[in-house]
């Protein structure tokens, strides 16, 4: 057990912590992977030797000092590798460290009974296709034919899924920076069925994102969508954006693609996370040149729009969805 998938407790109110979090996490090992919008992978292999404690002690203290420098709890995950790590931090809760098995074996066996989504980077498309076959969970999926899984989602993901869902991880922590960025999440009051209030909530993020973007003369170049659902699981997604943009309307229009291509369907949405990442000033960034006059006319209400908000409160202007 030498890595650790952490999941920090974080409102979006406090986003600015994140930063410091991943520092207290740098403070035990230098291989640290953020993975936004609030945890990070840690490769602790080297630390256990350093500090002559488990990976689950080393838990423990950086539970409390999370605790006791930023008043953020965490939910921490552990495991031989990354996937394991990160399959485990769904049975933790704040104050509990979930460990998965080291022996190869029983790693299987952990893995065995847990549906095939809960594998990083298989999305619902991905386990729609499967669950139509009877392949449902990853004991079914490592038992699985090869050429089965290989007909029914590709070559290299076939074998990919083959191997996690037997235990077998090539995957590494691969250190990173946090990048500058702004979020904007939506909670329902309730878990949430209904699509179109899922879009309604996307547009309200976007707006929201869009306008802070032009408060602070930054553009961004990726958006990142994020949505957690009631089992406490969550979907990222992120898209490059055809230009950097702090415009309200590209932004919705990346945030419904990111949400139309995740092919949900029923899904019980707990909240809606959008984030924009890859800040740069406004005034440096390049823009393709129009014609179209509609375009120019959509930046000036944007600039009145602007204003209003400024003087009259963030919901002095706003689309009329959500008005309704």
């Amino acid at each position: 057990m030498t890595i650790l998938c952490v999941c920090f407790q974080l409102p979006s109110a406090h986003e600015a912590a994140l930063p410091g979090l991943l520092g207290l996490l740098e403070e035990f090992t230098p291989v640290v992977e953020a993975l936004p919008p609030d945890g990070a992978l840690a490769d602790l292999r080297g630390a256990e030797r350093y500090f002559g404690r488990t990976a689950g002690e080393l838990a423990s203290v950086i539970r409390v000092r999370a605790l006791a420098r930023y008043g953020v709890d965490c939910a921490i995950g552990a495991g031989p590798g990354p996937m394991s790590a990160r399959v485990a931090l769904r049975d933790a809760r704040p104050g509990v460290t979930r460990a998965a098995p080291e022996a190869p074996d029983a790693l299987a066996e952990f893995l065995a009974g847990r549906p095939v989504a809960v594998l990083p980077g298989v999305g619902a498309a991905t386990a729609r296709t499967l669950g139509e076959y009877g392949l449902d969970t990853l004991g079914l999926v490592a038992a699985a034919p090869l050429s089965t899984l290989q007909r029914l989602i590709g070559a290299r993901a076939g074998r990919d899924l083959r191997e996690k869902a037997a235990g077998i991880d090539r995957s590494r922590v691969v250190p990173n920076g946090v990048s500058r960025s702004l979020l904007a999440e939506r909670v329902f009051d309730v878990d949430e069925l209904d699509p179109e209030r899922h879009r309604r909530a996307l547009l309200s993020a976007a707006e929201e994102i869009g306008a802070r973007l032009r408060a602070i003369g930054k553009v961004c170049r990726t958006l990142t969508l994020t949505v957690r659902y009631a089992d406490r699981s969550s979907t990222v997604r992120t898209r490059t954006l055809k230009e950097p943009t702090a415009r309200s309307a590209a932004l919705t229009e990346a945030a419904y693609g990111g949400y139309g291509a995740l092919g949900l369907q029923r899904a019980r949405v707990r909240a809606l996370t959008l984030r924009a990442e890859g800040l740069t000033p406004a005034d440096q960034a390049s823009h393709q040149l129009t014609f179209d006059p509609v375009d120019e006319k959509v930046r000036r209400i944007e600039e009145v729009a602007d204003r209003a908000r400024a003087k009259f409160g963030p919901r002095a202007v706003m689309p009329g969805t959500l008005a309704a």
